[in-house]
């Protein structure tokens, strides 16, 4: 609590970082006229007209800890159970998914915090969020060096995951520890693997998935060939492999599967809206990494009070999906509410912009195929251009999934036992001596006389497990079968 009266109290820095990001495209001083032109009129207040340089000094002396601390407020799940478009089943969808084009100023300080000059440049930070999909919102953040690596940052969110939620990702985020460390959460997973990863075929399932395992953790694993049809009579096809830990056919099938991971792509949406809507692509304003970082949990900040009021605003009208609520214009709302000082004395800041959301909501979402070309030349994926998309986006009119069979040189097993604890080998015994006979019944009792190196009760409860992870399935009371559960 500050006690010293100041003309620029801390809080005040507070609403000036917040303005700063508000309106980027400005300095500090146009930036301070844009946070107080509406008090010009008020008599009784003597408006401050600091310098650049007493503005700066009002950043340094509030630090990075009160805007990482007002972005811990804010951050969180938005959308209620009810809310249409923000969860699978019993399940509220997440994912992980990481940006590395957000320019800072290119000096020494920043170069030697964030790495040297990248694509454009400019050096970059890196910035890992875990979004809730239905709404866009940021559960948590974490940023950085770009040369750590996103799976190591994904990491440092893992507490922010619970039972209810469902993880989504994109290519590289399946390293054999990253998935272990996600389930040990209790969530679970569904994810894009890498092409050069072989999986083992397991148990084949009856909606033509079948179970695996990465590393040592249990999953079932979908591969789908997917047909895009264009309202002008074209098409092209994409193919998806995906694991998780949904082992469960019956209640889980792989087509509803493969049409949920596309929620994966709110995500950039949501990157989109933080790096060219609401930063305008510009480079940050700060020379130094402490500012840099004070800037970077404002900007976060900001953008999630925009989407809580934008979720707000939708719960109001209930059956309307948040995905109607157009960021743009609670950006443009939230400008012109500043500028004016409307609402200052009031609660009813909020429904001011929700009102100006409600009265230009969007069409319901069309399927579309965007053309995700690259025209940069120095972009990295500059020469990922002939991906068979059309060069302009498309209205989809039909769409195809066909689940794939698994290639025949997958192997049965896991690539090295060595690697594999005492008890996940045992499983893939067991499950090799239930295939020798697939329309057995087995007994624990059998099955460990067979093993030689496990007891009764010990085989009863691993047998358990394994029918709970739809691995096996349970037949009747103490009797199994290599017959997954449908």
């Amino acid at each position: 609590m500050q006690r010293r009266l100041r003309a620029l109290p801390s809080r005040v820095g507070v609403y000036f970082l917040l303005a700063m990001c508000l309106f980027p495209e400005v300095g500090y001083t146009l930036v301070w006229h844009k946070l107080t032109a509406g008090l010009a009129g008020l008599t009784e207040l003597k408006v401050v007209r600091p310098t650049a340089t007493a503005l700066r000094d009002l950043r340094r002396r509030i630090d990075t800890r009160p805007m990482r601390r007002l972005f811990e407020v804010l951050s969180g799940p938005l959308a209620q159970p009810t809310t249409p478009g923000v969860r699978y089943g019993r399940f509220r969808t997440v994912s992980f998914d990481g940006c590395s084009s957000i320019k800072i100023p290119d000096n020494v300080r920043n170069v030697d915090r964030f790495g040297p000059q990248s694509r454009g440049g400019y050096p970059m930070v890196e910035l890992m969020t875990l979004v809730e999909t239905g709404t866009r919102a940021l559960i948590g953040a974490v940023f950085g060096p770009t040369g750590i690596g996103e799976t190591a940052y994904a990491r440092r969110l893992l507490h922010h995951l619970g039972p209810d939620m469902l993880v989504l990702w994109d290519k590289g985020f399946d390293a054999n520890a990253f998935p272990a460390a996600v389930a040990d959460t209790g969530a679970q997973f569904l994810g894009r693997l890498r092409a050069n990863r072989r999986t083992p075929v397991l148990t084949r399932l009856t909606d033509g998935s079948y179970l695996s395992a990465i590393g040592t953790l249990p999953v079932r694993i979908v591969e789908a060939k997917i047909t895009v049809t264009c309202k002008d009579d074209t098409s092209f096809t994409g193919a998806y492999r995906l694991a998780t830990t949904l082992t469960c056919a019956r209640r889980y099938p792989a087509p509803a599967l493969v049409t949920l991971y596309h929620q994966r792509w709110e995500h950039e949406s949501a990157y989109y809206a933080l790096r060219h809507t609401l930063l305008q692509g510009r480079v940050f304003h700060s020379g130094d990494p402490v500012g840099v970082e004070q800037e970077m949990w404002a900007l976060l900040a900001l953008y999630q009070a925009l989407r809580a009021v934008m979720v707000e605003a939708a719960e109001s009208r209930p059956g309307t999906d948040p995905d109607r609520c157009g960021f743009t214009i609670a950006l443009h709302t939230a400008r012109g509410l500043v500028v004016q000082a409307a609402g200052i004395t009031s609660c009813g800041t909020a429904g001011v912009i929700g009102q100006q959301l409600l009265a230009g909501l969007l069409p319901p979402r069309r399927p579309r195929v965007s053309t995700r070309k690259v025209k940069s030349p120095i972009s990295r994926y500059h020469d990922r251009q002939d991906d068979g998309r059309p060069d302009t986006s498309r209205t989809v009119t039909g769409l195809d999934i066909a689940i794939l069979e698994p290639e025949p040189s997958l192997p049965t097993t896991t690539h090295d036992d060595r690697h594999i604890p005492p008890d996940d080998r045992r499983r893939q015994r067991v499950l090799a001596l239930l295939r020798t006979a697939p329309d057995r019944c087995w007994h624990p009792r059998d099955l460990a006389r067979h093993l030689g190196d496990v007891t009764l009760g010990t085989m009863r409860r691993q047998l358990d497990r394994w029918a709970r992870q739809g691995l096996i399935h349970k037949a009747g009371p103490a009797t199994y079968t290599s017959q997954a559960a449908p």
